[in-house]
């Protein structure tokens, strides 16, 4: 039986796990995929191996938005959030920015600290108006524009629960 939340909450949520393994055992995300008896679901893989290739541009944009914070001294997983919230924010353009943030959001304040949900709302929020905004001069803002609400852990991640045409949905293999 499927559990709550949709199969890209599911994934999402295997790509942290994942990502924050790879960071802890100090791995490429992808020689952590490699190691899996069983891959995760294609949106997990896509999270994954998305945040590991682009690594480097994910960091700027984070250390850019950090107030007197650097990269080095957040949280683990509140880092792994953040990448992948920006990974999707620059490279899923499918995927509503309420959506990112709001997962972002729900994945902080499961797993993380409990000042974790404000930080990472808040992290992703001011990325979004400067990667999806109409004003944006960045490319995917151009490409894909978007009014963004800085206060957008109000927006129902329902709207990205779908599977995505050919995605297969799979069962919980690991707890």
């Amino acid at each position: 039986m499927a559990e709550a939340g949709g199969p890209r909450r599911q994934a999402r949520e295997r790509a942290l796990s994942l990502l924050y393994e790879a960071e802890s055992k100090d791995l490429a995300p992808a020689a952590v995929l490699e190691a899996l008896p069983v891959e995760p679901a294609p949106f997990a893989v896509e999270l994954v191996r998305g945040v590991g290739g682009h690594m480097a541009e994910l960091d700027k944009w984070i250390s850019d938005y950090a107030r007197d914070w650097t990269i080095d001294r957040m949280p683990a997983l509140d880092r792994a959030l953040l990448r992948m919230g920006v990974y999707e924010l620059l490279h899923r353009l499918d995927v509503p920015t309420g959506a990112v943030i709001s997962e972002a959001v729900e994945l902080a304040q499961r797993f993380s600290t409990e000042e974790s949900s404000r930080f990472v709302n808040g992290m992703l929020a001011r990325m979004a108006e400067s990667i999806r905004s109409p004003c944006s001069t960045s490319e995917p803002a151009r490409s894909h524009a978007e009014a963004v609400d800085a206060e957008a852990v109000g927006a129902d991640p329902a709207e990205d629960d779908e599977a995505a045409a050919g995605e297969v949905v799979e069962e919980r293999l690991h707890q």
